[in-house]
């Protein structure tokens, strides 16, 4: 699951404006006025390039994600039964995947793996965490609807009902029971998450959602390479459920 990103202001590295020295000169030009547009520029610069390798970064992350159209995300996965040093590498790949691809959450089936392990990160402040044959327990009756993203379909975003609060089990990197009482942004992760291990994605669970809008949205930002067959009739896109088309 990705969620939108604001970037974060760096410190700009600022010339000193007395005691600046003159190259060549050994004196320092006091009483002199110094111009600071310099050390602007490179501050912004640097701010720049700092961005474009996130971006890089992100790019590259998600080049390792299966993209909506593939039908292993229409997939059900299979609980995971070894825990060991294979298990933990593949946490740790996939949470380095989620962070540089600036997402929340992570499912297996989105790296192609057939497996119930999901990783998540909803607040930047928090530790990621695995979670592995997840289970959803309990869920609140109370709803909220809140737009989600993907990181299988970039740059689109959707609005999506679900239950505010929800308890979730499963077992930790080690194999041992966990239980997670979750809210808000945390609940919407684990859920969209496991959503993803049984084959369902947040395009299965819109309000107002065109369906053939958001195909064709999602041809239109990704182009030939986007789309998995040939363009739509409209009449038939509302014809066939979206769920067998994805």
């Amino acid at each position: 699951m990705s969620t939108s990103t604001r970037r974060k202001q760096s410190a700009r590295p600022r010339r000193p404006l007395c005691g600046s020295f003159h190259p060549g000169s050994g004196a320092p030009l006091y009483n002199q006025p110094v111009s600071d547009e310099q050390a602007v520029d490179a501050g912004e610069n640097e701010e720049e390039e700092l961005h474009q390798k996130l971006l890089e970064r992100r790019e590259a992350a998600l080049a390792q994600v299966v993209k909506f159209g593939d039908p292993v995300l229409k997939s059900r996965a299979s609980s995971v039964e070894d825990f060991g040093p294979e298990l933990r590498a593949e946490v740790e790949r996939m949470i380095q995947i989620m962070q540089e691809g600036m997402g929340v959450g992570l499912a297996a089936t989105q790296l192609g793996i057939l497996r119930r392990l999901l990783v998540f990160q909803a607040a930047s402040d928090s530790e990621p965490s695995a979670l592995i044959n997840p289970k959803v327990e309990w869920t609140s009756d109370e709803l909220a609807i809140a737009e989600e993203g993907c990181l299988s379909l970039p740059r689109v975003t959707m609005d999506v009902e679900r239950p505010l609060h929800a308890r979730f089990t499963g077992r930790d990197v080690d194999g041992d029971p966990v239980t997670i009482e979750a809210s808000g942004l945390e609940a919407r992760v684990l859920q969209h998450e496991i959503d993803h291990l049984d084959g369902v994605l947040a395009v299965d669970r819109p309000q107002g959602l065109d369906p053939f809008c958001l195909r064709e949205e999602w041809h239109r930002l990704h182009g030939p390479d986007g789309r998995y067959g040939p363009p739509e009739d409209r009449n038939a896109s509302y014809a066939t459920p979206l769920t067998g088309l994805l």
